[in-house]
Parts: structure tokens; sequence; C-alpha cells
């Protein structure tokens, strides 16, 4: 009499499908690492492609600090440049960058830091920290800031006067950190 044939259950199948799939990521897995990698001349261009390859471009230098403003440790902003500049006791500009101006501008001369102010509201609503008051202006005081929330100020409404030169979080910690009381200020066109 013939035997009945019998079926596996299927927990037997899936333990033998995940056995043999464990055996072959094992043995790809060994044979992948017994490759050779890849070799810093295998990376290297062919002499032909490095006679066409264009130079990237770098960065642009940094403005140079204006002539005529002054010598010494001071801190240099140029009207028409947007820009600050925090010039070490050696006449090497320690850092510079971009500013925004108010609407009143202080006349071109050498003024020295006077108060500063670790944080207040301008006169725009923002909240500003690291004031650093220098000169004044048709009765407005003219200081270097940074508004809080890191933003650029809002133009100004019209008629609206208003001082404050505006830059960046992190270099208004640099300038706070630079122009203590005394420091010179030399404001050139």
């Amino acid at each position: 009499m013939p035997v009945p044939a019998r079926r596996l259950p299927s927990w037997a199948w899936v333990t033998g499908l995940t056995a043999a799939a464990i055996a072959a990521v094992t043995v790809l897995a060994v044979q992948a690492e017994q490759e050779p990698g890849p070799t810093a001349a295998a990376a290297r261009p062919s002499p032909s492609a490095t006679a066409t390859a264009r130079p990237t471009p770098s960065a642009p230098a940094p403005a140079a600090v204006p002539d005529g403003s002054g010598t010494g440790r001071r801190i240099v902003y140029a009207l028409g440049q947007r820009r600050v500049w925090l010039v070490d006791a050696s006449d090497s500009p320690r850092r510079t960058f971009t500013v925004w101006p108010g609407t009143v501008d202080p006349d071109p001369g050498t003024y020295m830091v006077g108060t500063r102010t670790e944080a207040t509201t301008g006169s725009d609503g923002v909240e500003i920290e690291h004031v650093v008051y220098f000169a004044a202006e048709s009765g407005v005081s003219i200081a270097f800031s940074a508004a809080v929330d890191g933003s650029s100020p809002p133009p100004a409404a019209a008629g609206t006067q208003t001082g404050g030169i505006r830059m960046k979080s992190a270099d208004g910690s640099a300038l706070w950190a630079f122009g203590t009381a005394g420091t010179p200020v030399s404001v050139v066109r």
C-alpha cells in the first residue's frame, strides 16, 4: 500500500529559506572583503585630463583697510562700502564684514567708542545686542549693533531717522569684544 506524501510545515520552509539567505549574504561579504579596493593611482587624473582642467576660482581676498583711516588699533567704518574693519595695533585687519547702515550717517572723521549697552530695543522695535555708541549726528545717536534674532533691519519709514549700523550676530560679538570704551573709530567715505 502506498504511503501518503507528507507536506512540510510552513515554518520549516521559512527557516530553510532564511538560513540559505544568511549563508548567501555571508559568502558575498567575505568575497567583498577579499577584493582589492581602489588605489590612489586609480583616482589620479590622467595627464591629458589635467592639461584641459580649468582652475577653480579662489575666494576673493578680503577688502583692504581704506587708505587714510589712521594707524594703530581702531575700528574703521567705510560709508560707501558699508563695511567695517577691526584693525589691530600693527595695522593688520583682524576681521572685516559688511553692515546695514541706518538713515543717518556720521560725518567722516575720528571718534571714540563711548557708551556700550549689552542689549536694548532699537528705534525700529527690534531687540538688539552689543550696542557700541561712538557718535551723534543731528541729535541721532550712531552705534554699531546686531539684531538678537539675526535679522537685517527693515527699511525705515519715510522721514524716520535711525543711527543704528546693524551687522550679523557673530560680527556684533566680535566688535563688542574689540570695541571697548575709548577705542578709536575712523569713519571714511
